[in-house]
C-alpha cells in the first residue's frame, strides 16, 4: 500500500486497466451445468454443482458456470446425449440412466454390489471403475467428482423388507438391475426419473419406489407414503451419481483453469462423501417427523434379496453384456 501511494496516478491507471482486463476474463468462458434435482433445497448433488460453480467464480478463474437445476435445461436422461454432443458442459448424472446406450453402466447400480459408503470409495480406485471411465472418456465425457449415494424403499402399503412384500405391487426402481430383481420378486415395474416419483405415488401409478436418500427427502416423498425401509447397515441400493463434464469443454480451458476445476471437483467429492452419510441420517429423521414408519433390513433379509438378484440381475448382466461376467467379477472382487 505504501508503494501504491508513492507511485500515484500511473500505477492507479495500470491497476485500473488490470481490473478491467480481469472483469473481461471473468466472463470469457461460460459453462452450462444441468441436473434434475431441486435447486437450493439441500440436495447433495445440487450442492456439489453449486460448490464447483462458486469456487470457479471466487478463484477468479474466468470460468462462469451457470447452474440449471430441476430439469430446467434438459430432461434427466437427455443429459448424457447433450454431453456427448457438446450441448452441455457439466452435469450431476446417475450413470445408469445411460445404461441403454452403454449396458456396462448398469453395473453402477446393482443390488448389493456396494456394501456401504467406505466400500464405494474403494471401488473408485479399482480396475472396475477404470474400465467404466474409459468407456465414458471414449464417448467424450470425463468424471469431475465421484459420488455414490445410498437409498431406500418407500411404500404406500406395508413395509418392503423381504421379497414377498413387493408381490403384486407397482414399483419404480432406478436402474435395469433393480427392475429385474423386483420383477423376479413379483412386482410390476413402471420406469420414471426420481423427479416423477411423487406424482406417481400420489396418483396411484406407483405403490412403491426405490431411490436415493437425498431424493427421498428433497422431493418430499414422505408426504405420500406409509413406510420407509432406510439404507441402514444393509443397504441394497447404492448408486453412482458423479459430476461429469464434457471432455471437449474441459480441453478448451487453460491449464490454470483446468487445475482450479479439478480442485473444485475434489472438494465437491469430499463433501459428497460426508454429506451422503448425513443424508441417510436426515432421511430417517425427516420420515419419522412426518409420521412415516421407518424400518431397516437385517443382514438375513438383505441376503434374501441378494439371492433373487443372483438369478435375475447378476445373471442377466453376465449373459447379455459383452464382457459382462469379467466386469462383474472385477466389481465383486473389491473388498
Amino acid at each position: 500500500m505504501k508503494n501504491f501511494r508513492k507511485t500515484g496516478p500511473m500505477v492507479a491507471a495500470a491497476l485500473g486497466m488490470a481490473l478491467s482486463v480481469g472483469a473481461v476474463q471473468a466472463a470469457d468462458v461460460e459453462w452450462k451445468a444441468s441436473h434434475q434435482w431441486p435447486g437450493g433445497k439441500g440436495d447433495v448433488r445440487d450442492e456439489m454443482v453449486q460448490m464447483i460453480a462458486r469456487h470457479m467464480q471466487e478463484a477468479n478463474t474466468g470460468v462462469e458456470i451457470k447452474v440449471y437445476p430441476g430439469k430446467s435445461l434438459f430432461k434427466p436422461k437427455e443429459q448424457w446425449g447433450a454431453m456427448t454432443k457438446g450441448k452441455l458442459d457439466m452435469t450431476a448424472f446417475p450413470l445408469s440412466y445411460a445404461g441403454g446406450r452403454h449396458p456396462e453402466f448398469n453395473l453402477t447400480l446393482m443390488p448389493g454390489l456396494v456394501k456401504n459408503h467406505d466400500h464405494a470409495r474403494r471401488l473408485n480406485k479399482s480396475e472396475f471403475m477404470q474400465r467404466i471411465k474409459k468407456i465414458m472418456e471414449d464417448e467424450g465425457v470425463l468424471v469431475l467428482a465421484d459420488t455414490w449415494l445410498a437409498g431406500g424403499f418407500v411404500s404406500t402399503k406395508e413395509c418392503s423388507v423381504v421379497p414377498d412384500d413387493v408381490k403384486g405391487m407397482k414399483f419404480r426402481a432406478a436402474g435395469k438391475a433393480f427392475e429385474q430383481m423386483l420383477q423376479a420378486a413379483g412386482a410390476s415395474i413402471t420406469s420414471m426419473p426420481s423427479s416423477e416419483i411423487y406424482s406417481g405415488l400420489q396418483t396411484g401409478v406407483l405403490d412403491g419406489a426405490i431411490t436415493s436418500s437425498s431424493s427421498l427427502v428433497s422431493y418430499r416423498i414422505y408426504e405420500q407414503v406409509k413406510c420407509l425401509t432406510a439404507p441402514g447397515a444393509n443397504a441394497l441400493w447404492v448408486m453412482y451419481e458423479p459430476i461429469l463434464m464434457a471432455k471437449s469443454s474441459f480441453e478448451k480451458l487453460s491449464p490454470q483453469q483446468q487445475a482450479e476445476l479439478m480442485k473444485a471437483g475434489a472438494m465437491a467429492e469430499e463433501y459428497a462423501y460426508t454429506a451422503s452419510i448425513d443424508a441417510d441420517k436426515k432421511l430417517v429423521e425427516a420420515y419419522k417427523n412426518a409420521g412415516v414408519k421407518v424400518v431397516e433390513m437385517t443382514a438375513e433379509q438383505a441376503a434374501m434379496w441378494r439371492k433373487i438378484a443372483d438369478v435375475s440381475s447378476y445373471k442377466a448382466f453376465a449373459d447379455e453384456v459383452k464382457g459382462g461376467k469379467e466386469l462383474l467379477d472385477l466389481a465383486l472382487s473389491v473388498e
